[in-house]
């Protein structure tokens, strides 16, 4: 897991009694609401939209439905035991890990309500900052923007970026980070396995020596990847150029199509912009390059849940460990295959993948 080791406040045991538990990008919004980006369909991932908030009276009606729910909540289980809200974003990728997560503590006996798919990241973090939910799966890097230290080269490392990650969010909204995936969905690149294997590419620094002594390469990725500066710093990084001719720079900031691209070799493209976890990647060809110089920054499903919550019910840390520990990238592209290629329904493979781990029966 790269070192990384859940953060957790100091009353907190393990669940176990007597067991000790060991360019910088705009900040988010700190009033008013945006609305969904393209990104967090795609990734479960946020960026700074372009405009100002948005979606107004979607936003109202989504926090009149929140405070309903909340008082009905506090209503009918003021004498029972407290239920955990368990939500997640609107990727599939989200969905899935939460469904997985609700699946394993009603197994455990602790009740939940199941609010998946409820909006993009800002949301999200205003609704659980303000204790309309109690826990959803985030990535680490998100945090880099949600405290305006995006710069800080933390995020480039799993354990360090979660390190901190998980103390600036404990101590601004006392929200505990549980245990991360080993995985990233970060940017990355993935070349046709047909071109990959016979060159011998696996990392970057594989693609970067085979650029530069001469490799044909031509890219399919965003106007984004190019105009943030992402793919010069790669370049940089793994000491390769690409020229213009070399580009294929699609609208919009949907890794699908990139896929498709090197996929069908639109226009020589070979080489595609993915996110790391897609689940279209194998089923194109596609091998995923590993930043193996830690270019980028991480982007790890991570857990994260209100510290009132797991006061409530301190053993859940134990209870997603073991699912947190089960993913790796290839994992994750597989499940979301089945959800993105094959239109599975993320709660059926969530309770599929459970069962096949032994973790649910």
């Amino acid at each position: 897991m790269g070192g990384a080791r859940p953060v957790q406040p100091e009353w907190y045991d393990g669940g176990r009694p007597g067991r000790d538990r060991r360019g910088p990008r705009p900040r988010p919004p700190a009033a008013g609401l945006t609305g969904r980006t393209p990104t967090d369909t795609v990734a479960g991932r946020w960026r700074p939209p372009a405009g100002g908030p948005r979606g107004g009276d979607a936003v109202r009606k989504l926090w009149r439905w929140l405070g309903l729910a909340a008082a009905l909540l506090a209503g009918g289980l003021a004498t029972a035991q407290p239920a955990v809200v368990v939500s997640s974003k609107l990727s599939s990728e989200s969905a899935m890990i939460g469904h997985m997560i609700r699946l394993l503590l009603e197994a455990h006996g602790i009740p939940t309500v199941d609010r998946m798919t409820l909006a993009g990241t800002p949301i999200m973090r205003r609704a659980i900052t303000a204790g309309m939910i109690d826990l959803y799966v985030e990535y680490t890097g998100n945090a880099g923007f949600f405290f305006n230290v995006a710069a800080d080269p933390a995020w480039k490392d799993l354990a360090q970026g979660y390190a901190l990650g998980a103390r600036l969010d404990y101590q601004a909204h006392r929200i505990v980070w549980l245990t991360p995936a080993n995985a990233s969905n970060a940017w990355a690149l993935a070349v046709r396995a047909d071109v990959a294997r016979p060159n011998g590419l696996r990392t970057m620094s594989d693609f970067g020596r085979w650029v530069s002594g001469g490799g044909r390469v031509v890219l399919a990725c965003s106007a984004e990847f190019v105009n943030s500066a992402t793919l010069r710093s790669l370049e940089r990084t793994y000491g390769f150029t690409l020229q213009p001719e070399q580009l294929i720079v699609l609208a919009g900031g949907d890794t699908s199509a990139t896929i498709r691209a090197a996929a069908e070799r639109t226009s020589g493209t070979n080489t595609a912009m993915v996110y790391g976890t897609d689940g279209a990647i194998g089923a194109a060809g596609l091998e995923v390059l590993d930043d193996d110089r830690h270019d980028q920054p991480v982007y790890a499903p991570v857990p994260i849940i209100r510290e009132a919550a797991l006061r409530a019910h301190p053993e859940i840390a134990a209870i997603v460990k073991p699912l947190m520990e089960s993913f790796d990238r290839a994992t994750l592209q597989e499940l979301n295959a089945r959800i993105q290629i094959s239109g599975e329904p993320p709660a059926s493979v969530a309770a599929d993948y459970l069962r096949s781990r032994g973790l649910l029966r």
